[in-house]
């Protein structure tokens, strides 16, 4: 389990839809069906379920704050009830102040194992963001027509930076199996309906309305029990297994792929938040994981996805391109694609050879051989299938240096520099 965070992110921007109680038990789930498995949770809002719920103690130092912070993580998190780890909560955290990308940069480079459960606030704010952008599984709670609605902002936030869609959730929760609509529906079934008819991935189980569940959190103790001592007897034990069930499945599907990503990190501890979320952890070519100590670097201009592409990948996308005699040469390659999404057409590749000072080598236009194997990397490089594109830049580095470097540091830079040569000459030839 070493260097293998899986970041589970609980979230809803409307509030009433279960959403504290799924997250505080699903961790507490995940921990009785796979005692070996560290499991955290943690919670941006302030009401302090988290601690009712986990706390043993209330001495100690350390809370929420420090996955913002440079402290070290691990060392703010304290063990509590159910063999659960958890990070204290706080009644208000300083502003962000727009840096949502920290969180992902924290934890990928932090030393936290197993599942991390994080609880947000019912809002759209940077704190959500945070947790939405650093998530590898995102589970959004919903019972009405209302929550369904609201979810739409939840994932645009991620889709506007380039994160999968196969990551995002929703779980009907608190549905009441009496409920028809028009006498008819069920709430459940009109959800999944609803969902499908927006695309989204509907999680094959649910979380029904119950009274007990419900009045976990209304006795007169400030303690809050968990559904799996406290509610046996109900539906609801039986539908958190399944979930729960559901997200182990997921965590080890998911969790090579952190594991890249954490490596990734600890290779260029310097680099941006923002670079390292967007990260990409597979070779787009043969979808092996790609960890950037060899091969070349690509970066999609609009959506700012990058990541790596094996040297044996790279050099097989473009064998049959008058570039390949100059492949040994340093620069930077500039994939510029008009898709068929703008006019309907077949639409075209243009590949544009750049030396280090920003001069241009060489420019030829992709054929037909050419494009049955460029196709496929541009749809993962970019998110997009060929009809949707309409016009799609995609930078490769040219380098005798491991691809990585170009993440921080000097090679930041150097590498910033160039490319700004290169889209401002670029640019001139194309208008």
């Amino acid at each position: 389990m070493q260097n293998k965070l899986f970041v589970v992110t609980v979230a809803s921007e409307k509030g009433g839809v279960g959403k504290t109680t799924i997250a505080t038990n699903l961790a507490v789930y995940l921990k009785a069906l796979r005692e070996d498995l560290p499991v955290t949770i943690a919670s941006f809002d302030n009401h302090f379920s988290i601690d009712n719920m986990f706390a043993i103690s209330r001495s100690g130092k350390g809370s929420v704050a420090g996955l913002l912070s440079s402290k070290v993580p691990h060392r703010q998190v304290r063990l509590g009830e159910y063999g659960v780890q958890y990070f204290p909560s706080e009644r208000s955290l300083p502003p962000l102040r727009g840096k949502v990308e920290k969180l992902g940069a924290q934890l990928a480079a932090s030393d936290l194992e197993g599942v991390l459960v994080l609880d947000t606030r019912p809002i759209l704010d940077d704190y959500t963001i945070s947790a939405l952008l650093a998530a590898d599984l995102v589970l959004v709670p919903v019972k009405d027509r209302a929550s369904l609605v609201n979810a739409g902002a939840l994932r645009q936030a991620r889709e506007t930076r380039g994160l999968p869609a196969e990551q995002f959730w929703l779980v009907p929760s608190l549905i009441d199996g009496r409920l028809r609509i028009q006498g008819e529906v069920g709430m459940d079934e009109y959800l999944r309906y609803n969902a499908g008819e927006r695309n989204y991935q509907v999680f094959a189980g649910h979380i029904s309305k119950s009274p007990k569940v419900e009045g976990l959190a209304s006795g007169f103790s400030s303690r809050i029990p968990a559904v799996i001592t406290h509610a046996r007897g109900t539906q609801v034990h039986r539908q958190f297994r399944v979930l729960a069930e559901f997200v182990l499945r997921q965590f080890e599907q998911g969790g090579a792929t952190r594991a890249e990503r954490v490596r990734v990190a600890q290779l260029c501890k310097d680099a941006a938040p923002g670079v390292l979320s967007r990260l990409q952890p597979e070779c787009p070519v043969c979808q092996a994981a790609s960890h950037g100590e060899a091969g070349e670097l690509y970066l999609h201009l609009r959506s700012r996805r990058r990541g790596f592409v094996h040297q044996e990948c790279f050099n097989r996308l473009l064998a049959d391109s008058d570039l390949e005699t100059l492949l040994e040469d340093t620069g930077l390659l500039v994939l510029d694609v008009t898709g068929s999404g703008l006019n309907g057409g077949p639409g075209s590749c243009q590949l544009s050879l750049f030396d280090p000072s920003g001069a241009e080598l060489l420019s030829e236009q992709v054929n037909q051989a050419g494009r049955k194997l460029l196709d496929p990397f541009l749809t993962q490089v970019t998110g997009l299938e060929a009809a949707e594109m309409v016009r799609e830049i995609v930078l490769l580095t040219l380098s005798r240096d491991a691809p990585v470097a170009f993440l921080s540091g000097v090679g930041r830079e150097r590498y910033r520099g160039l490319r700004k040569l290169v889209l401002r000459t670029f640019t001139e030839q194309t208008v």
